[in-house]
């Protein structure tokens, strides 16, 4: 049996501020969110290295005087990996690897390298090698050299490792048989959609930036033991638990994989079937961190990727968590959607409340009626004992009343036999 050691990998960071969008921008926000990232990839971080510049250089990202101060840093700090906090061109990666002599990586290439490490389904698996080799490729004589001196490590994890130094006609076949797979469970994924709506059965999806309690927040609701850690992108593969609403509805609720800032298109495009659960779901569950100084642009994030995903014309509650790290209480109410609520997923702070509006903005709200059914229309009865939510029965001379919660459609069915 031979032993493998994994080498602890020490990353600089990288970036260029140009005083542009903050979402797309580097600043030291999206820095300190890099050093959360690589920490979760496993990489220490050792320093930090921010330009301000108009514009990232196109040959090299960073200028001729930094770079030199980049290779001086990661020499001096026994640096073997400089992480960028932007995606770098094919030219970009050759040059900076060509001048700093150790292995250059992107914010991209570092989520990818994430995503591998998280993904657990089929699907999951066959996303991230797919959107590995279409990052890759274009890449390929960038890359080439530090993947033949390294053979693993931070962003090179994965299932599509042992592809990357193969020509790009072979890439391009395991794209086309990867693409084909993941049709597959597309359709088979768009069946279940069909057979849930069929059966009426709702689902609300659980969206937000990462790391904002989503799993946590799904564990306390439907009582599931969800992967929930204090790390970014805990969850990657779609995972669905049954919640029985107030008002007695048993509904679907979909965790998802969290949104972060300069997420790339591709990437996003990579996901499609997965962020589709948020794009066909009947309505939104937000889950934001109340207690983030950034939480104003991490709902930017959200509503801009929703907006890109075509999931934004749905009922929505956006839920502002972790309520029980805010001090003196909420300060400023954030209306960032039709309806709020301050809740702790940890605590159970403000979740009757949640489940309030989620019991009212969900499709399929059941009413309470009482009904008198005469003896001869017995279907009737038994129809409500199947599909409704029958509270008391009892026995007159003109038929059986009964006390039940309806769908709004046998409300509107049956209204001739409603008393009260």
């Amino acid at each position: 049996m031979n032993e493998t050691k994994k080498e602890i990998e020490y990353a600089i960071l990288a970036g260029v501020h140009t005083g542009g969008d903050p979402l797309c921008d580097t600043t030291e926000e999206s820095i300190e969110e890099l050093a959360r990232l690589a920490d979760t990839a496993g990489a220490v971080v050792v320093g930090t290295l921010i330009q301000n510049r108009e514009s990232p250089e196109s040959g090299t990202y960073l200028g001729e005087g930094k770079l030199e101060e980049l290779k001086m840093a990661a020499s001096e700090l026994g640096a073997t990996m400089v992480i960028f906090d932007d995606e770098l061109s094919p030219i970009q990666i050759r040059n900076i690897e060509r001048e700093l002599e150790v292995r250059v990586i992107d914010r991209s290439m570092l989520i990818l390298d994430i995503f591998a490490s998280r993904a657990l389904s089929a699907e999951g698996k066959i996303q991230v090698e797919l959107a590995q080799l279409k990052y890759m490729l274009p890449r390929l004589a960038g890359i080439g050299s530090s993947m033949s001196r390294l053979g693993a490590g931070i962003g090179t994890r994965g299932p599509g490792e042992t592809k990357l130094e193969t020509d790009r006609r072979h890439i391009r076949r395991k794209i086309a048989h990867l693409s084909d797979e993941l049709e597959k469970i597309e359709k088979h994924r768009e069946l279940i959609r069909e057979r849930r709506k069929k059966d009426g059965t709702p689902v609300i999806a659980v969206v937000g930036y990462t790391n904002a309690g989503k799993s946590t927040l799904l564990n306390k609701l439907t009582g599931a033991d969800a992967l929930a850690e204090d790390k970014l992108f805990a969850t990657l593969d779609p995972l669905f638990r049954a919640l029985t609403l107030p008002d007695g509805r048993s509904v679907l609720m979909a965790d998802t994989v969290g949104f972060i800032r300069k997420l790339p298109h591709h990437l996003i495009k990579a996901f499609k079937s997965t962020l589709d659960e948020a794009a066909l779901s009947d309505c939104l569950l937000i889950v934001a961190d109340a207690s983030s100084d950034e939480v104003n642009s991490h709902l930017d994030v959200v509503f801009n990727t929703l907006s890109d995903i075509g999931a934004v014309d749905k009922p929505t509650v956006c839920a502002f968590n972790k309520a029980e790290l805010l001090s003196g209480g909420v300060a400023n109410e954030i209306k960032r959607a039709e309806h709020t609520v301050y809740i702790s997923a940890k605590t159970g702070e403000g979740l009757d409340k949640l489940l309030e509006i989620l019991d009212n903005i969900t499709p399929g709200k059941l009413k309470k009626v009482k009904m008198l059914i005469p003896y001869n229309k017995g279907t009737i009865l038994s129809e409500l004992h199947t599909e409704g939510n029958v509270e008391s029965e009892n026995y007159t001379a003109e038929g059986t009343e009964i006390e039940v919660k309806v769908s709004a459609e046998n409300y509107r069915r049956l209204k001739d036999y409603i008393i009260e």
